[in-house]
């Protein structure tokens, strides 16, 4: 596959007029929310095949999309609760050395052997912290899922990082013991 790879982006410019970086340009400035939609721009403005068009698109969003990148892009607009994610992450990494975070463009999952903490930036004032907590009464401050549904079982409202209590991070530490 990866020589297959590498022989379309060598090709790229005699088939499609332009190198793989002068298309990467391209789509950095219109930057389209879907996948698609990039495909079809190129395919319909610019006359691209559609497998070209797929890789481009494809290998300009794997550029895009480093964890870095995600993270940054969640917070964008929302900076007085970056201070807080890193507080969440900063206690996490202290359970085990099995732990994985994984960045997606909308939240974070925290896991062990499956997911146990879900981090979400939901508002400019507030982040949503999910838990998969299974059997564990809900509380004015341990509440339902809420939008994050069957992903996790309860949700934690934080607006300060003060909030980051003793209390939040024993909840933590329950979820994380029961991803084992």
């Amino acid at each position: 596959m990866e020589k297959a790879l590498q022989t379309m982006i060598n090709n790229m410019p005699e088939k499609t007029g332009k190198s793989l970086e002068q298309w990467k340009k391209i789509l950095k400035v219109k930057a389209f929310a879907k996948h698609s939609e990039g495909v079809n721009f190129l395919k319909k403005e610019h006359g691209v095949t559609h497998g070209f068009a797929n890789t481009i698109v494809t290998l300009t969003k794997e550029e895009n999309n480093s964890e870095a990148d995600l993270v940054a892009n969640q917070y964008k607009g929302k900076d007085l609760l970056f201070p807080i994610y890193e507080k969440l992450i900063s206690v996490v990494k202290t359970f085990g050395n099995d732990v994985t975070i994984t960045p997606k463009k909308t939240s974070v999952s925290v896991i062990r052997k499956r997911q146990f903490t879900l981090i979400k930036p939901a508002t400019k004032t507030r982040i949503d912290l999910g838990l998969k907590l299974p059997n564990k009464p809900t509380t004015e401050r341990l509440g339902n899922s809420g939008p994050f549904g069957t992903m996790c079982t309860h949700r934690v409202q934080i607006t300060s990082i003060e909030a980051v209590d003793a209390e939040l991070i024993g909840w933590m530490k329950e979820a994380y013991k029961l991803a084992e």
